[in-house]
């Protein structure tokens, strides 16, 4: 394959993945929903194809530089999230009770910020589609990036993330935390006037894989699993900061994601540690990636 650096740097971390999932999986004795993860590797699959395509065959290195790095972004979501199942269950040593004391000593209370957010339905409306633009948000800004044909940008961006994601899962690995929905019990009605994305019967889910461990994956069913540090508050972080020097999109991109903030609390059911562990873990990728895309600046563009 005729890859960019940065891109072999990608494609390494998917393909060590993958052999951890593979070893893994049958020793954690787990079922897999093979056909629709192999659905979705198709089209992760799909989409390097048509980068190659477009990079050895037809040459317009932008279209190639978007399908490469669309691919790449959705092989590493999946292989990153079965890898995340595989370190299931994590047992009594969830730390949920010292980050809650932390949100405290702050003066934040999550029970008390979900209520008054149910108290405006169309804010905590408006917050629950914010929370779910976090993923379209990402994809979107490879495409814009790629086909702008900024590269370095571009490769910046995926390395960021892939950075900052394999962060998250080490940090959760070794002081687990499923955020305060899985210890908080919120009204009914809160819950069902908020349609709340990470709700008491998510939250209850979480407790029960945190002890038990998954039987069976399936992408139908993946939950997020980590609550410190906020992986969505990295992809928010992502996404201001890649889009800066894009005049006609950072407006929109600023506004959704100052509002990704509160929707990360209430409807992500986050600690507010978890979003300042987020910043940090954003600060730290983007710097490695920088590196990383340095040290590769000089090579050639593949022909």
């Amino acid at each position: 394959m005729n890859l960019h650096p940065a891109e072999k740097i990608c494609a390494g971390i998917i393909a060590t993945l993958l052999v951890f999932d593979a070893i893994l999986i049958p020793v954690r004795g787990v079922g897999v929903d093979w056909i629709n993860y192999a659905l979705m590797s198709a089209i992760g699959l799909t989409a390097i194809g048509v980068g190659q395509f477009y990079r050895t065959v037809r040459p317009e290195e932008k279209i190639a530089l978007a399908a490469t790095a669309s691919g790449l972004f959705i092989l590493f979501t999946i292989v990153g999230s079965v890898f995340n199942y595989l370190l299931l269950p994590v047992g009594p040593r969830r730390i949920d009770d010292i980050l809650t004391k932390f949100d405290a000593y702050l003066g934040f209370s999550w029970t008390d910020a979900v209520i008054y957010v149910a108290s405006m339905p169309a804010l905590g409306s408006l917050l629950r589609w914010i929370y779910a633009s976090s993923m379209p948000q990402l994809i979107l800004i490879i495409l814009i990036l790629g086909f702008s044909g900024q590269r370095d940008g571009l490769h910046r961006f995926l390395l960021t993330g892939l950075i900052g994601a394999l962060i998250s899962i080490a940090l959760w690995a070794m002081f687990p935390s499923s955020g305060p929905a899985a210890f908080e019990m919120l009204p009914a009605s809160i819950s069902s006037t908020l349609d709340m994305v990470v709700g008491s019967s998510y939250g209850a889910e979480l407790n029960r894989l945190a002890l038990e461990g998954p039987t069976f994956l399936s992408p139908k069913d993946a939950l997020g699993l980590i609550a410190f540090p906020s992986f969505h508050t990295v992809m928010a972080c992502m996404a201001v900061w890649f889009m800066f020097r894009m005049a006609f999109a950072f407006p929109v991109f600023l506004i959704i994601n100052i509002l990704m903030l509160p929707a990360i609390l209430v409807h992500g059911g986050h600690h507010l540690v978890d979003v300042i562990g987020g910043f940090a873990v954003f600060g730290i990728a983007l710097f490695a990636s920088k590196q990383l895309v340095r040290s590769t600046r000089l090579s050639p563009v593949p022909a």
